[in-house]
């Protein structure tokens, strides 16, 4: 794990953090003020075509922001109806909040493989603007403690992951929520 990504974080280790949040911008301007990340990028409604919950398609939609706090990429997530998905299970057993680590992974697939050799399962898979496909993964206690998702680090990845955190170097508050692309 000597590999890392543009922004500092080691492939194959956490990337990424993520959260559920009931109101995106609300959520926002918490981590804005409250934890001085950001700014924030904003892809609205994810919602591609091939995506699978629990290995039945989904049709599941949510918007979500990335923005940086110091090397960790923090990912807010606002599912946008009541559809069946991971984030939905999450709300349904704890409530908002945090959701998943993201896995820096050069090959997802493979990596998935290993993660069900040890008693994982894929709960969701989709494809990404950035290139790939992610998968979340779950022991048997997602909706408890959290999912596992495996990032494809594709050039794409690394460069608007990049993007985001070089954006947040000496970042002075203005244009907090940006467009993700």
């Amino acid at each position: 794990m000597t590999e890392t990504l543009g922004y500092g974080q080691p492939m194959g280790g956490v990337a990424q953090t993520a959260f559920v949040v009931p109101d995106l911008q609300e959520a926002i301007q918490r981590w804005i003020v409250d934890m001085r990340a950001g700014p924030f990028f904003v892809l609205d409604h994810f919602l591609v075509e091939g995506q699978t919950y629990r290995g039945q398609e989904s049709t599941a939609d949510i918007t979500i922001a990335m923005g940086f706090a110091g090397h960790m990429l923090i990912e807010l997530i606002q599912p946008l109806d009541a559809n069946p998905s991971v984030y939905q299970e999450t709300i349904g057993k704890r409530g908002y909040g945090f959701h998943h680590f993201g896995i820096a992974c050069a090959d997802v697939d493979a990596a998935s493989r290993d993660y069900q050799a040890r008693g994982y399962e894929e709960a969701f898979r989709a494809a990404v603007p950035t290139g790939g496909e992610v998968v979340y993964l779950d022991n048997g206690t997602g909706a408890d403690w959290g999912f596992l998702e495996l990032l494809p680090v594709t050039p794409g990845m690394d460069q608007a992951f990049t993007r985001f955190w070089q954006a947040s170097r000496d970042w002075d508050g203005s244009d907090p929520v940006r467009p993700f692309l």
